[in-house]
């Protein structure tokens, strides 16, 4: 007999298990969660996600610190990870050659719109002052002031989601990061920042971009000479 309804999702499960200041995902979770979040917000006409469309997101160059490199295999087990957390739902659309894949933090864990944006800028780019997480999720929520921002913090807190960290000396703005992660990791991360050994990852990410900058060059200089010589045709 076959199957006319159009969409079958799979059912939720248990709440994902979490420590006293987090939840324990491991660095792959939080990418691939985050990912899932940001794509419904900048492109809900393309989601939810293929696991083509969750690799591009996952490993862009841009706005991702840091930048990782997954690959399909990972993102699929990762994927079944975060389903078995409830965090992660597989649907199957009539028609549609391949399943695709949507969060379900909104539903999980009574996450607002604001909630949900705040929490993603975070676990896409590691920990951040009240004024860079506004301006990076202008495409996900509009904050209106910078008290908007730190009272979506302060929800995010109660939730144990989100904390303030201590202010690093020289630093006049506190910085703030998820607990998606868990309290160790969150503890190895700022070890890594006050030693000054946090800072290869950016360094990794300018040579990757200027990389894909000179990349692109090369591709729009062939492109010229292509036309030019396609031009010369018609003189």
């Amino acid at each position: 007999m076959t199957d006319t309804s159009s969409e079958v999702s799979t059912a939720p499960a248990a709440d994902a298990p979490a420590s006293s200041t987090g939840f324990n995902l491991d660095d792959f979770e939080v990418r691939v969660l985050a990912v899932l979040i940001e794509k419904s917000f900048v492109t809900p006409d393309a989601y939810p996600l293929s696991v083509n469309a969750l690799l591009s997101g996952c490993n862009q160059l841009t706005g991702r610190e840091p930048v990782m490199n997954l690959s399909e295999a990972t993102i699929l087990a990762t994927l079944d990870r975060l389903a078995e957390r409830g965090l992660a739902t597989k649907r199957h659309q009539a028609g549609a050659r391949v399943a695709k894949w949507e969060h379900q933090i909104r539903l999980r864990h009574s996450l607002t719109p604001p909630m949900q944006a705040v929490l993603t800028i975070l676990m896409l780019r590691g920990p951040q002052t009240v004024g860079e997480i506004r301006a990076r999720c202008e495409r996900m929520h509009s904050f209106g002031s910078p008290a908007d921002v730190e009272a979506v913090l302060e929800r995010l807190d109660d939730k144990l989601m989100a904390c303030q960290l201590p202010k690093a000396p020289g630093t006049k703005e506190a910085r703030y990061a998820h607990l998606m992660s868990g309290e160790a990791a969150l503890a190895q991360h700022l070890h890594a920042f006050e030693t000054g050994e946090a800072s290869a990852p950016r360094g990794s990410r300018v040579s990757e971009l200027e990389e894909e900058v000179r990349r692109l060059r090369q591709q729009l200089e062939w492109l010229t000479n292509e036309f030019e010589a396609f031009r010369k045709q018609f003189q």
